[in-house]
Formats: C-alpha cells, sequence, structure tokens
C-alpha cells in the first residue's frame, strides 16, 4: 500500500499545481484534517471543503510552491515542499507528513522541515 501512497501524493500535488479541484477532492477523505499539529488553531481545516479552499486560494495566490519529494513512510508519506521563493531568498523546505487510510487522505499536518516531519513517523508524535 505505500507505493501507492506515494503515488496517490504525487498525482494530488500534481493536481494541485494545474488547479484541478475535481481530481484533488478524489483523493480526499470527506473528514481530512490539515493542520500545523494544533487542530484548533485558526486556519485548520476540518474537512475536505476546508482543505479545497485552502488549495483553491494559494493557487489563485501563485503560492503553491514546488514539489521536492515524496518519502514512503507505510501508511504516511512526508511530502516535501520548497515553498515560493519569496523577498530575494531561497526558503527552506517544508514537509506535510500525510496519513491515508483506504487510499485517502485522511490527515496532513505541515512541518518547518522534512526533518521534523520524519521524526514523527518514527516516533509516532504526528
Amino acid at each position: 500500500m505505500s507505493e501507492a501512497n506515494v503515488e496517490i501524493a504525487r498525482q494530488g500535488y500534481a493536481a494541485v499545481e494545474r488547479g484541478d479541484f475535481d481530481a484533488i477532492r478524489d483523493f480526499l477523505d470527506p473528514n481530512v484534517k490539515w493542520h500545523g499539529g494544533d487542530e484548533s488553531t485558526p486556519g485548520a481545516c476540518h474537512n475536505s471543503d476546508d482543505v479545497l479552499e485552502f488549495m483553491h486560494q494559494a493557487h489563485r495566490r501563485g503560492s503553491v510552491g514546488q514539489l521536492v519529494d515524496v518519502i514512503d513512510a507505510g501508511e504516511q508519506v512526508v511530502v516535501v515542499l520548497r515553498p515560493p521563493y519569496l523577498e530575494g531568498k531561497d526558503p527552506e523546505l517544508r514537509a506535510n507528513l500525510t496519513t491515508f487510510r483506504g487510499g485517502k487522505v485522511v490527515e496532513m499536518v505541515a512541518y518547518n522541515s522534512p526533518q521534523e516531519a520524519l521524526a514523527a513517523t518514527r516516533t509516532g508524535n504526528d
């Protein structure tokens, strides 16, 4: 299943880049969560509609970023991203730890670095 999760993540990111939000919906569990470690913080997404709206806004602003890698972690993958170039700096890599169930994304947790996301897969602190 893990290779399938990597492929789903890659296809989903490609859909985000091209603005194909119908395709993205197919990859998401209706109750998907997306947050920075605390689901109660403002801006956290609590379902597929929230996630799609967030992605739509990012796409419209041109702030999607570039996919660097997808790292297999079993029922999870680490999606490594390079944020869009801002203020004359080459931004550091970021990552989402993405959890799958039944071939659908059920949770994405944003981390400030791929190393933090990878550590969360090893410790179970996602």
